[in-house]
């Protein structure tokens, strides 16, 4: 992560009395930077890009490197200002500017906590831009068939995160699974069937880790169900390793599910969870969510099962710790998302649902409202932690 600041500094001012002042506050902030001065050579090339107003009477010099700026990036001009020798009157003379040509912009200034909170937010945010850029995720079939709401804009997620959502036949996967020899497992259970499932679910992840290889991979939505007549077993075991492996893995074809894990996974460097809710209480807010499968390194613990709508394959029932989570969703173009913060009160384990299955309690109840009325598909994504001002700063 590398912040960069630039300086905007009037002539009319004292170099040495303004460098004074320019050291005394950027040492009162908690951040780690480059400072670039005057030369701009190389701005936009890092995790944020501050601009840093020392003076009054920049606003022209601002005015006349604004074409270079913006041929260099595409991102909002974060002014940053100690309040100094009329630097925040700058500031604001300039965002006006910016507003009125419709750029996008920020001043930065509070105290010396605040603004480093803010800074180091930002900069966390734009690494996880950076991060994005170039990544290729891929669609292993279409999204099932009850899926209607949940495709994606391969253009604008391109245009918007800088990722390629590359289309791969399903057929390709069943062909790999053919061809790839079945190995011994270190998974222990005591239910028969399920041991007899093993080989073949630890298959169908040697094949998509040979898939992910191929076509150069970050991480990959799969059309699951087609593997239960395909191949008679399921996905759920090489998704919650793929996970835990750092390579996003969602069900059922749901792409902006996907999308949601690769946005959290690249902002937070966590796995999240793709469950779709089972109840809801609206005046408790409490809500259970399930799905078969979980990451292997967001759980203490786990038991195998078998899938639970077929009855058939590998199913995980993972045990997450208890604790504050985050509930995330991104719609398919990008128009929208929802973000919510709760605690994971306890998890369960009845035979009549998906084999994971968590009680969570959202803080703020009334955000129920959401499932019930305008929710973004069925499936959300579970995060460990709070997280919700990072994933609001990244989208919004």
């Amino acid at each position: 992560m590398t912040i960069a600041i630039y300086t905007l500094t009037s002539e009319l001012h004292d170099e040495q009395a303004v460098g004074a002042v320019t050291q005394e506050f950027l040492n009162s902030l908690d951040i780690t930077y480059e400072l670039k001065g005057s030369d701009y050579a190389d701005y936009g090339s890092h995790s944020l890009d501050l601009i840093y107003v020392r003076t009054g009477g920049t606003e022209g010099i601002f005015k006349r490197l604004l074409p270079e700026l913006q041929e260099k990036s595409e991102r909002p001009f974060y002014l940053l200002t100690s309040g100094k020798s009329n630097s925040l009157a700058a500031s604001m003379e300039v965002l006006s500017y910016l507003r009125q040509n419709s750029f996008k912009g920020e001043i930065i200034h509070g105290n010396a906590e605040y603004i480093s909170k803010r800074i180091n937010l930002l900069a966390r945010v734009g690494e996880a831009r950076q991060s994005l850029q170039g990544c290729r995720l891929g669609i292993i079939g279409k999204p099932s068939d009850w899926l209607i709401s949940s495709h994606a804009d391969k253009d604008v997620v391109k245009q918007r995160l800088g990722v390629s959502l590359v289309d791969i036949p399903m057929q390709e996967l069943l062909d790999e699974i053919a061809v790839t020899p079945l190995r011994e497992t270190t998974e222990q259970t005591a239910t028969e069937a399920i041991r007899k499932a093993l080989p073949v679910a630890n298959q169908i992840y040697d094949a998509l880790k040979t898939i992910v290889a191929r076509h150069h991979l970050q991480g990959l939505t799969i059309r699951c169900f087609d593997l239960l007549t395909a191949v008679h077993n399921t996905g759920c075991m090489a998704l919650a390793k793929l996970n835990a492996e750092g390579i996003v893995a969602g069900c059922e074809g749901d792409v902006p599910a996907m999308l949601s894990m690769k946005i959290a996974q690249s902002l937070l460097g966590i796995s999240g969870f793709q469950a779709n809710p089972a109840s809801i209480n609206p005046e408790t807010g409490e809500m259970l969510f399930a799905h078969c499968t979980i990451p292997f390194n967001m759980v203490e613990r786990y038991e195998l099962d078998t899938h639970f709508e077929s009855g058939i394959g590998v199913g995980i029932r993972g045990y997450m710790k208890e604790g504050p989570v985050t509930i995330f969703k991104v719609a398919g173009n990008l128009s929208r998302y929802f973000v919510e913060e709760g605690e994971l009160c306890r998890s369960q384990a009845k035979p009549d649902l998906c084999r994971t299955q968590q009680i969570i309690r959202l803080s703020n109840p009334h955000r129920t409202s959401y499932f019930l009325s305008d929710p973004i598909g069925n499936h959300h994504i579970i995060l460990p932690g709070h997280h919700q001002e990072l994933l609001e700063e990244m989208l919004k």
